[in-house]
């Protein structure tokens, strides 16, 4: 499984890197492909990760001390958490954007944002780098649905980083969340954490990635397409109840 999990860690920094050369994404309305994978991502965070939440209330139960109701509460608001910071980092980064047009300083975000925004996705990659070798469910078809429904999520949220800093992306972005997905396969290889933060790692992924698909879908001026975005996250509802 090792191998296995290698060699999700090498295509997820394969997508990081090649983003640029997808250029059939680069369309209004929307790409279907990106709204499909929208919809992949999503299902496989409300059919796959958050059930895998329930299975560490136990933990959180007995490692925190609390009552059954107060763990599974602690577990889904590491969740918010996750989904919280991620807004927040993209309310900072579009007002930077909004002040800096204002000032006829163009519309890309400036270094301190830009350092902001990618020191907080190479946190993001080291955490899904991570968990490709510490799930709380093992197995082969474990491996394969987080390692398909990342790839997928990886193609929309890249998509939408180079959007917000281009030039800057190709140059130093890509390559720092590249390497910092194959640092945290890495880390997962050798260091295990306690299950309790496995935990916490499973639900902060989980709102980090609802909300970096709903941010690309639900605006008005992306003209998203709702049939890929839903049909896709069917499909894959479908197979992951029928495994």
């Amino acid at each position: 499984m090792i191998a296995a999990s290698f060699a999700f860690a090498a295509l997820f920094a394969a997508i990081h890197l090649s983003i640029g050369w997808m250029t059939f994404l680069d369309r209004t309305p929307r790409s279907r492909w990106l709204s499909a994978a929208g919809g992949v991502a999503v299902a496989y965070v409300f059919l796959h990760i958050l059930p895998e939440l329930a299975a560490h209330q136990s933990i959180f139960s007995e490692e925190l001390e609390l009552s059954p109701a107060k763990a599974e509460e602690a577990v889904y608001l590491s969740a918010l958490g996750g989904l919280v910071l991620f807004y927040g980092l993209e309310k900072l980064v579009k007002s930077a954007r909004r002040k800096d047009t204002a000032g006829g300083r163009g519309t890309a975000p400036g270094s301190g944002d830009f350092w902001l925004h990618t020191g907080s996705f190479a946190l993001y990659n080291l955490i899904t780098g991570y968990l490709l070798t510490n799930r709380e469910t093992a197995g082969a078809w474990s491996l394969l649905a987080y390692g398909v429904a990342m790839s997928l999520h990886f193609v929309t949220t890249d998509f939408g980083l180079r959007e917000d800093h281009s030039h800057k992306y190709d140059r130093t972005a890509r390559w720092i969340i590249a390497g910092a997905v194959l640092g945290g396969w890495a880390l997962g290889v050798s260091v295990h954490l306690p299950e309790l933060w496995l935990g916490f790692l499973f639900a902060f992924l989980s709102g980090g990635i609802i909300l970096n698909v709903l941010k690309e879908e639900l605006p008005e001026e992306r003209d998203s397409r709702f049939w890929p975005f839903a049909g896709a996250a069917l499909v894959c509802a479908a197979a992951l109840l029928a495994a």
